[in-house]
């Protein structure tokens, strides 16, 4: 699938006088951050304060869907929930120049979230409680929800039209991935319960200032509470039960989790690592992607992922975790 190239036409005069068309005049240069999918900036205005400009990827969401990312954020901070927000002007945070939505933030700093800090872990797990009770209260409507469709079909078609996995091993490849499709969509529940979701909650989204601070609902959607639990279990399988206790001890102040829910983590962990691969190859005619991923196009990448395939398999067929008897 090409892409154009869309981002080729973002040129620095173009961010300018998108900038000044809703009255941010930098005194600074514009500072590329951390993001592939959109192109975000930080820089100083003339007010001497720091913000971060991020112009969405053209053609990904649509207008409808990035304003419900916006007034979830929004509900989350009048909930008192620390979570990165765009700018108002004249009542408005999702602004459009030449074709390029873009949105204005304040610039947030913070440390790394500590995932082997157990204290900060249980802090997380509160705000995610509160979080979820927000993303209860109804769903998304323009936004998709998390399905086999998104997560598994789409990204597996993405990678057969493709030319990047090696002719050598691309039939056992497409071999062991359709057994990973089949095994992941008899586990995928018919009906779930579905509420609004940060979407990538994994500890790169969490700063920590005095408390966690979420940024970046740039993938949230409706679906299983467990998506934004699971990102943050690592380790082996006694030290993800110890992280999950911990987790939903705080959470549940807040929120009710089904624990039936346990059984979707390795599917779960199946979807993420399909839809990744699937992402990267969607995106590898944006220029940005070869230089930031020189690995995915790489013989023994593509032989690390039969075998990521296969240990998949295998912890499909392990019980799920569970909670220890005090639940």
């Amino acid at each position: 699938m090409s892409q154009g190239f869309h981002f080729q036409n973002l040129t620095p005069d173009l961010m300018l006088d998108a900038l000044a068309s809703v009255g941010f005049y930098p005194n600074s240069g514009l500072l590329a951050l951390n993001s592939y999918e959109n192109r975000v900036y930080q820089f100083v205005n003339e007010d001497n304060r720091r913000y971060v400009v991020k112009f969405y990827r053209p053609e990904r969401w649509s207008a409808a869907q990035i304003q419900e990312e916006h007034y979830f954020a929004a509900e989350l901070v009048a909930a008192e929930v620390p979570m990165a927000t765009p700018i108002l002007r004249d009542g408005q945070s999702l602004f459009d120049y030449q074709g390029f939505a873009f949105a204005i933030f304040a610039s947030l700093g913070g440390r790394s979230f500590e995932v082997d800090n157990l204290e900060q872990l249980e802090q997380v797990g509160r705000y995610l409680g509160r979080i979820h009770q927000v993303g209860q209260s109804r769903l998304f409507q323009a936004r998709p929800s998390m399905g086999c469709d998104e997560y598994l079909d789409q990204p597996m078609a993405i990678l057969q039209q493709s030319s990047l996995v090696p002719s050598a091993i691309e039939g056992t490849f497409f071999h062991d991935l359709d057994q990973l499709s089949t095994e992941l969509k008899q586990r995928w529940p018919a009906q779930i319960q579905q509420q609004r979701l940060h979407g990538d909650c994994h500890p790169s989204n969490i700063l920590w200032r005095d408390g966690p601070l979420f940024v970046d609902l740039d993938d949230a959607r409706n679906g299983p509470a467990v998506q934004d639990i699971w990102m943050l279990l690592h380790g082996e399988r006694q030290d993800q039960l110890m992280q999950l206790d911990i987790l939903l001890e705080g959470y549940e102040e807040f929120a009710q989790f089904d624990t039936k829910q346990l059984q979707l983590i390795e599917p779960l962990r199946g979807l993420r690592l399909v839809h990744y691969m699937g992402w990267l190859a969607k995106r590898w005619s944006d220029p940005a992607f070869p230089l930031a991923f020189p690995w995915f196009s790489d013989h023994k990448y593509w032989e690390g992922q039969i075998l990521a395939i296969k240990e998949q398999l295998a912890a499909l067929q392990e019980p799920p975790l569970s909670l220890s008897p005090q639940w």
